[in-house]
């Protein structure tokens, strides 16, 4: 699937990351959602690998990455912590700065990354989602239906874990089917790589960890963000569905970033949640000249 890529698996100050790197030129950093892992660019990388050199991870606790003991705050999964894995992956690769491409979840750290390591990420673009705090501060009772991933993944262990691992195929398939607007966009091979690191115990749990910390200390980052005034220096790049949650319940998903960020463009594609996989060459038109500067 990434063809002419290397795979690595670098140890980090905590933990170790998996992932693969191709092509020449300025670095960017793509990072993937959930029930996914760094397969999920596997449409866009090889075009981005004919300008830039392409890093592709498993975010920690996802896929091939480590899933390091928590603790009672759910601090080894907050996103701050979480964001430096992915600083130091790129410095032992030699990349001291560099863009980052974040969907889902691995666009929430990548904007904790371009907040907390300003001088790091010069290019940010993040895919189909709001802030965290911004998203628990205006959630109502259709983010409570439609995000219920979010609350039932943050409960307390053991049960979303219990109930997961009884049958992990449920869930994926459900993330997968009910998120997107193309039934072919996942083809049987990929799904089975999707749901097999959720047969995990470990991974199961690292990612309810990763819930429980959104849902209490990225929160407050956010919020501490906020109240300080502290923005994200560098152009940021913000992609939506045009069918999906972002663009129903948000009026102005460019507005809500303008809050955030000093230099906002972006736009809906007309896919479901899933943009890279679902829409890779619109997708694709978007990123090229926005990183291809």
């Amino acid at each position: 699937m990434f063809a002419g890529f290397d795979e690595f698996d670098l140890a980090t100050s905590q933990t170790t990351i998996h992932g693969v790197r191709g092509g020449a030129g300025p670095p960017v950093l793509l990072l993937h959602g959930i029930p996914e892992t760094h397969l999920m660019w596997h449409r866009i990388a090889p075009a981005l690998a004919e300008r830039f050199t392409v890093v592709a991870t498993d975010l920690r606790g996802y896929g091939a990455s480590g899933k390091p003991p928590s603790a009672p705050d759910h601090e080894p999964y907050r996103m701050r912590v979480m964001a430096i894995d992915q600083v130091e992956v790129m410095a032992a690769l030699g990349f001291e700065r560099f863009a980052v491409v974040g969907h889902d979840r691995g666009a929430r750290c990548a904007y904790r990354m371009a907040l907390d390591h300003p001088a790091v990420v010069h290019r940010l673009a993040v895919l189909d989602i709001v802030p965290t705090g911004e998203a628990y501060a205006r959630a109502d009772r259709n983010f409570s239906l439609g995000y219920w991933v979010w609350s039932f993944l943050a409960a307390a262990a053991p049960v979303p874990e219990t109930l997961i691992g009884a049958a992990p195929r449920v869930l994926v398939e459900h993330m997968l089917d009910s998120w997107s607007d193309r039934s072919d966009a996942f083809p049987a091979h990929l799904r089975q790589a999707y749901i097999a690191p959720f047969t995990d115990p470990a991974t199961v749990h690292a990612i309810c960890e990763e819930y429980r910390a959104a849902a209490t200390l990225d929160v407050a980052d956010d919020e501490a963000d906020r109240r300080a005034y502290r923005t994200i220096s560098c152009p940021t790049l913000v992609l939506w569905s045009a069918t999906g949650a972002v663009a129903q319940w948000y009026d102005d998903p460019i507005g809500i970033w303008r809050a955030w960020a000093d230099d906002v463009r972006g736009a809906a594609i007309a896919a479901g949640h899933f943009l890279p996989e679902e829409a890779p060459a619109d997708t694709l038109g978007h990123l090229l000249p926005f990183l291809d500067y």
